[in-house]
C-alpha cells in the first residue's frame, strides 16, 4: 500500500506542475508589447530553401505591423541556418521585411543562433541602446519561455509581442512546450 500512495503522490505532483506551467504559458499567448519598444527581436523559425514558413510567417506579419505603427522601433532577425535550409532565417526574414515596407537600415540581423537561448543571446550583442525596452516577436505558445529566457539574460524588462500559431498544431505545441520550459528551467536558462 505504502507504494501505491508513494507512486499516486508523484503522478498528482507530476499532474500538478503540468498545469501549472501550462497556466503560465496560456497566460501569456497573447501578450501585445508597449507601444515605443527600442527593439524587437524576431526569433527564426524553419524555412525551406528560402521560403519562409507558416509559422515564421506569422512572427513577421505581426513585426511589420508593429514596426509600421512604431517607426522608431528597430528590429533584430535572428535565425541562423540549419537542415533543408538554403540561407540562414535572418536572412530571409530580412527579405521579407524589406519586401513589406521596412527600411533596411532599421534591420538588424543576427544569422548564427541555432536554438531560442541563442536568438537572444547573439540579438543582445547587436543592442547599442542603455536600458533598451525590448520586445521578443514569436508565437503566441513560445512567448513565455522566450521572455523568461531573456530576462535571464539580462534583458529585465522584455516583453513578448504574440503572433497566432497554426490552429491544427495547437494542442501539440502547447503540450511540448511545457517540456521546453522544464528543460530550459532545469538548465539554467530561464
Amino acid at each position: 500500500w505504502p507504494v501505491r500512495y508513494f507512486f499516486t503522490f508523484i503522478v498528482v505532483c507530476g499532474l500538478f506542475i503540468f498545469f501549472l506551467i501550462e497556466g503560465m504559458i496560456i497566460y501569456h499567448a497573447n501578450r501585445k508589447a508597449d507601444p515605443g519598444m527600442d527593439y524587437l527581436i524576431v526569433l527564426g523559425a524553419q524555412i525551406r530553401g528560402t521560403q519562409i514558413t507558416n509559422s515564421l510567417y506569422k512572427r513577421l506579419k505581426v513585426s511589420e505591423m508593429y514596426l509600421k505603427e512604431n517607426p522608431e522601433t528597430k528590429v533584430i532577425v535572428s535565425g541562423g541556418k540549419g537542415p533543408g535550409e538554403d540561407i540562414a532565417e535572418a536572412e530571409a526574414m530580412k527579405k521579407f521585411l524589406i519586401e513589406n515596407g521596412i527600411e533596411e537600415k532599421r534591420i538588424l540581423v543576427e544569422d548564427k543562433s541555432t536554438s531560442t537561448v541563442e536568438n537572444i543571446r547573439f540579438s543582445r550583442r547587436l543592442i547599442t541602446k542603455e536600458n533598451a525596452k525590448v520586445a521578443i516577436v514569436t508565437n503566441g505558445f513560445h512567448v513565455f519561455r522566450s521572455v523568461g529566457i531573456a530576462k535571464k539574460q539580462g534583458l529585465a524588462d522584455a516583453q513578448g509581442l504574440a503572433a497566432p500559431s497554426d490552429k491544427v498544431l495547437l494542442i501539440s505545441y502547447y503540450v511540448r512546450e511545457v517540456l521546453g520550459v522544464i528543460k530550459d528551467f532545469a538548465l539554467g536558462n530561464m
